[in-house]
């Protein structure tokens, strides 16, 4: 279960860094930066939400994986109760 949360967090870091890099339209990158944003984005718009970026840096996918890593014991504890 715990695999699960750690290859949530790699997702968002993966899209973090293809944020960075051009895009051609049609290209690989643009269409792996789609998927990915499908994937990721529902959950980074909790965060979006609440924190503001600051001088156009968007701090919400460091407070996400910040999030899934406190989060990650919880549940696996509570999936391993039942």
């Amino acid at each position: 279960m715990s695999t699960l949360f750690e290859i949530y967090e790699f997702i968002i870091l993966v899209w973090c860094i293809l944020s960075w890099i051009p895009r051609t339209p049609g290209g690989f990158v643009d269409d792996l930066s789609q998927v990915l944003s499908r994937l990721v984005m529902p959950y980074l718009g909790v965060f979006r939400r609440v924190i503001p970026s600051f001088g156009g840096i968007d701090f919400s996918p460091v407070v996400a994986i910040l999030a899934l890593s406190i989060l990650q014991p919880i549940v696996v504890r509570l999936i391993l109760m039942l």
